[in-house]
């Protein structure tokens, strides 16, 4: 065995969604801020996701955190999110996954019943209550960064498709969010191959027809996640979701960030209000605890703040190598899965 690099990596799902963290063999990026450090590593550092996310160690399903010790006093760790296609600033099912495995680790004190924590992300700061047994996290509730609509019922032409309304919100990314059985869907395993192909174009559609922008962090743009809602029957009951993740796949998970926009969607409609919540569940059953802490404004929007809750689970350690012979030591994608 010839490598010139290692990295270790703890393997982690929730829901079902594969969301490894690195844990050893990678130095923190450069910069003043988790949004610079991300930053750094979209422009300069690429080759670090690719290698780890594309073929043939990776997979289009799985995602990477990076852990780094935290920019702002006010947190305990710092969390990139690498996922197959870019680097979204805030991930819900990641940061359930990286904190489980950051307190089953070690690698932060585990305090039971209740382990409280924050996380410095992309986002901003991400408040974080672990409910811990015997060593283990049973429940991670996080408190995701304000949430905000910016459009409901905006009309879509979409290629295939024809023209649909359009909910848009943010969720710590920009969703597109569909009504499900408006376009013949009911959220089942066997819908997935169609979700994913009418859900790319949706996506695509909205990037160039609804142009949106984070007005506290104008660096955070564009429609990057379409997602298919089942009926909302009101506070408390269940209600499942399928969210379309790039290069082309559902979203195991019922998406944290996902669900956080969809909160912001039905307090804008009058649906929910601060104290209420639901349970989002996704396309193969998982569920996640959603609910609305307070509302809030942003950049002059009206909008929530919302918590998430789901349990992780830890699924192994590995170690990654680069042997400098590997023709393939680069990665690579094919588009019977990455669609590109």
């Amino acid at each position: 065995m010839r490598w010139e690099r290692t990295v270790t990596v703890i393997g982690c799902h929730v829901g079902g969604e594969d969301n490894h963290v690195i844990v050893g063999g990678v130095l923190p990026p450069p910069g003043t801020t988790m949004f610079e450090k991300k930053r750094y590593l979209e422009t300069h550092g690429d080759e670090l996701r690719r290698w780890l996310l594309f073929e043939p160690r990776g997979k289009p399903t799985l995602c990477m955190n990076l852990v780094t010790p935290p920019t702002r006093p006010d947190c305990d760790a710092g969390m990139i999110i690498m996922e197959a296609t870019d680097y979204p600033p805030m991930s819900g099912s990641n940061t359930i996954c990286t904190v489980t495995v950051l307190l089953e680790t070690g690698m932060l004190p585990m305090r039971e019943p209740v382990t409280t924590l924050t996380l410095d992300t992309p986002a901003g700061p991400v408040p974080v209550e672990a409910r811990c047994r015997g060593g283990k996290v049973e429940r991670v509730q996080f408190t995701n960064v304000p949430c905000f609509v910016t459009h409901l019922d905006a009309m879509l032409d979409v290629e295939g498709v024809g023209r649909i309304p359009v909910d848009v919100a943010y969720g710590g990314a920009f969703f597109a969010i569909v009504d499900a059985p408006s376009l013949g869907f009911a959220v089942e395993p066997k819908e997935a191959r169609d979700l994913v192909a009418v859900g790319n174009r949706i996506a695509a559609a909205a990037a160039q027809q609804l142009p949106v922008r984070h007005p506290e962090n104008p660096d955070i743009h564009t429609v990057t996640f379409a997602e298919f809602a089942m009926p909302f029957a009101g506070p408390g009951t269940v209600s499942r979701n399928a969210v379309i993740v790039a290069p082309g796949r559902i979203d195991r998970s019922p998406c944290g960030t996902g669900t956080s926009a969809r909160l912001a969607v039905l307090h804008a409609r009058g649906q929910l209000v601060a104290g209420q919540g639901f349970i989002h569940e996704s396309i193969i059953g998982s569920r996640f605890e959603a609910g609305i802490v307070s509302e809030a404004t942003v950049g002059g929007r009206q909008g929530i703040v919302p918590t998430i809750a789901g349990q992780a689970w830890i699924t192994g350690v590995f170690q990654h190598g680069v042997d400098p012979s590997d023709p393939f030591r680069g990665g690579y994608t094919l588009p019977d899965l990455w669609f590109a």
